[in-house]
């Protein structure tokens, strides 16, 4: 019942910039979080950011202090604020959306690929 939109992705160069952002539509409830999540080849997917409705964040480490997650309530987006990018950033990023009541459901983005050359 909710539908994810991503945009963002590309190639950039190390120490760059990118700008993700994930809108999300349907049935939206008021508890919920969005976020992103990063997938390498071979890898489990890994938590980049996420934020819930009330506005707490929660970082990995590996990007603490270069990514920002930020999200417009009334249009139910979470963007994320790429700076200081490294080559070990290069993975695909999927936009994640949870609600929590009724009951808990997960949703997923399609990905976008974030490049970044050294």
């Amino acid at each position: 019942q909710v539908q994810l939109v991503e945009s963002g992705g590309g190639l950039v160069q190390a120490e760059g910039s990118l700008r993700l952002s994930c809108v999300a539509s349907g049935n939206v409830f008021r508890l919920n979080s969005m976020g992103w999540f990063r997938q390498v080849p071979g890898k489990q997917r890994e938590l980049v950011a996420t934020i819930t409705s009330t506005g707490i964040t929660t970082y990995a480490d590996s990007v603490k202090g270069r990514f920002t997650i930020s999200r417009d309530s009334a249009k139910t987006t979470a963007s994320l604020q790429m700076n200081s990018l490294k080559p070990e950033d290069t993975a695909v990023y999927y936009c994640n959306f949870v609600i929590y009541l009724p009951r808990v459901e997960n949703y997923w983005g399609q990905g976008t690929q974030v490049t970044v050359s050294s």
